[in-house]
């Protein structure tokens, strides 16, 4: 149902169009705020740096390898494994030893000693603070770059088939929150009556076991979701103890007890309450299932802001609260949404003033969303290149479009509503009148049998009336096909939603990959990272090119370069260059060409800059015999 006040009469053209300013104006504003400049935020993890280097080529065997983090991550056994040139483990420690000093977060692995000249690999896994996990892998060489036979696995942490059912889960899990919630909500605030009607028991108990189902096949395949990948690690008890000591997993844990107060909550709401016919008495009792309901919703809410993304980065303990907010909107809005389709549908009393209730609970429900949407949104996206470069904000973009097309349909609702009367109730209601010689007739009857299946037959007729002219009312079947077509849009955003809370947010995207393109380059004297997509025009022309330039002063520097195609697996070219200019002081172009290392790889050493200054770096692929192109980028070396 939409998202507007209740109905009071005729409405004047001026006020669709004042309400569609209002939300063009709410969406420029959200939009204008996420380019408010605000401290680093994190939710994924990323890799900040490494010792080696990516690439890097020392002349003499390292005593460790180290590996610096954005935020705190979780590791465990094997966390990080360093493998020399034919596949066999380089480091002494199963468990990485914790260098994290003040608020710098980095692990190591102390290396065998007499280890020989070679290219070596550095996997590692881990567990974002926000409970995603991540995973990566780097090269560095020992005297001289050599031929590796190791083969990492193919799919990220996360991933494979035991992924698909784990995000199923959590999608799963999303939909059984909202139902349970929004729907016992709607019966509470909207339509009391609903208590007593079946199919919104059905759905309310639905989404009870929908959200407990998810939540249990969440807790198992914790552990094989951020380790092994293997479905037959999810009984591994061992596993399953180390889940419960993470913060995700005591998380599902306190979801799972929580619905258990949820079960009795429903008890009492399709029970006792239903049952309860002294108005004074139902409305004490309707004060004490809302508060109680309240607590338990709100608890449930709370275990996903403890567990994601809320709980990292800045601001956390105003994220967490904000986010318990957005997700119990979201429950009032699209809970009571489908609600009232199912009321609509499949039962014949719902009447124009529980219908203009939800509507006034859906108003403030998007008021509600939009403060708390505009606010986690800048924190995880923080500026115009995140927001259109990056997936999550790419995500974002369709998020806020597909709440523009619901609040869109939700005005076609809005006008049936305020042509919906209770007429069709009444007419209901008279076709449960009988004329009283019929009812003398059936109470007369002497055969206890034959008076209970008469009565079954005018039961059968009267609903059957019932439907027919519930069918028949115009204005309750526009209503029904309005109200259809917003819950279609529902379950797309509920989807959208979902994927936006398991991917890397744009702002920790954009500083794993060196910062935005407004600060195209880190402090003078640092290491230079570039990042810097390209398109052919041709055949699998597309990909993105990664340059380390490391000391980053004048002097002697090593480059290192490397390809990524568009499925972000390295990519090799028939050819790259490079040049680097001065225009400042018509320095240039200064020609580059790196060396292969190994695929998607390039590296060039000795590199001369000889002034600091605002250099201007040209990179040419070429693809193929006839496609090329020459990008470039600025930064400030010296």
């Amino acid at each position: 149902m939409s998202a507007t006040a209740p109905y009071a009469g005729p409405s004047p053209i001026r006020r669709p169009l004042a309400a569609a300013a209002l939300l063009a104006a709410l969406v420029s504003l959200v939009f204008g705020l996420l380019l408010a400049g605000a401290g680093p935020a994190s939710a994924h993890a990323a890799l900040t740096g490494s010792d080696p280097a990516d690439g890097a080529v020392v002349d003499t065997a390292p005593k460790e390898v180290t590996l610096s983090f954005s935020e705190a991550i979780a590791v465990g056994d094997d966390s990080i494994r360093v493998l020399d040139p034919s596949g066999k483990r380089a480091d002494t420690d199963t468990e990485p030893k914790d260098l994290s000093e003040g608020s710098t977060v980095r692990y190591g692995v102390a290396l065998h000693s007499g280890l020989p000249d070679g290219t070596y690999t550095v996997a590692w896994q881990a567990i974002s603070a926000d409970s995603h996990p991540i995973s990566g892998a780097f090269t560095f060489s020992i005297g001289a770059p050599s031929d590796t036979t190791v083969a990492l696995p193919s799919q990220e942490a996360g991933g494979g088939p035991v992924g698909v059912v784990y995000d199923i889960a959590r999608y799963a899990a999303y939909g059984g929150f909202v139902l349970l919630v929004g729907g016992s909500a709607f019966v509470l605030v909207c339509w009391r009556g609903g208590a007593t009607a079946l199919p919104m028991q059905r759905l309310v108990v639905r989404g009870w076991l929908t959200l407990t189902a998810a939540t249990l096949v969440m807790l198992l395949l914790r552990n094989p979701y951020t380790g092994s990948g293997k479905f037959a690690d999810a009984f591994d008890l061992a596993g399953l103890q180390s889940v419960l000591d993470t913060k995700p997993g005591a998380a599902l844990v306190s979801r799972l007890l929580l619905l258990g107060a949820a079960a009795l909550f429903i008890a009492v709401l399709f029970g006792t309450y239903a049952r309860r016919e002294d108005e004074r008495e139902k409305k004490d009792l309707t004060f004490g299932l809302a508060v109680g309901g309240g607590v338990v919703a709100t608890g449930i809410a709370a275990t996903w802001a403890m567990s994601e993304h809320a709980s990292t980065g800045i601001q956390a303990n105003i994220a967490m609260p904000v986010d318990v907010l957005h997700l119990l909107a979201v429950a009032a809005w699209l809970g009571g949404l489908a609600s009232l389709l199912v009321a609509l549908y499949r039962t014949p009393d719902i009447g124009s003033a529980a219908v203009r209730r939800f509507s006034a609970v859906a108003f403030g429900s998007v008021v509600v969303l939009a403060a708390t949407g505009i606010y986690q949104s800048w924190r995880q996206v923080g500026s115009w290149s995140a927001l259109t470069g990056t997936r999550y904000g790419q995500l974002l973009i369709l998020k806020v479009a597909l709440i523009a097309v619901l609040l869109a349909v939700a005005w076609f609702s809005r006008r049936w509503t305020g042509r919906l009367t209770d007429s069709a109730v009444a007419s209901e209601e008279a076709c449960e009148e009988e004329p009283e010689s019929e009812s003398e007739s059936v109470s007369a009857d002497p055969d206890p049998e034959r008076a209970a299946q008469l009565a079954r037959q005018r039961a059968a007729l009267t609903a059957t009336k019932k439907k027919r002219i519930r069918d028949a009312d115009p204005q309750r079947s526009g209503l029904r096909r309005s109200v259809l077509a917003e819950a279609a849009v529902a379950v797309v955003l509920l989807a959208v939603t979902t994927m936006l809370t398991s991917t890397e947010p744009g702002r920790t995207e954009e500083e794993a990959a060196g910062g935005t393109p407004s600060a195209s380059a880190p402090a003078a004297g640092g290491p230079v990272n570039l990042k810097m997509p390209f398109d052919t025009g041709g055949q699998n022309g597309k990909g993105t090119v990664r340059i380390d330039i490391e000391p980053g002063r004048t002097g002697s520097n090593d480059l290192h370069v490397w390809i990524d195609g568009s499925d972000g697996k390295p990519m090799d070219v028939p050819e790259l260059k490079l040049a680097l200019t001065l225009e400042s002081k018509d320095i240039g172009p200064l020609p580059v060409v790196p060396d292969r290392l190994a695929e998607g790889h390039w590296s060039a050493s000795a590199v001369q800059i000889p002034m600091a200054g605002d250099w201007k770096i040209d990179v040419t692929v070429r693809t193929s015999d006839i496609d090329q192109v020459t990008i470039d980028k600025n930064a400030k070396i010296g």
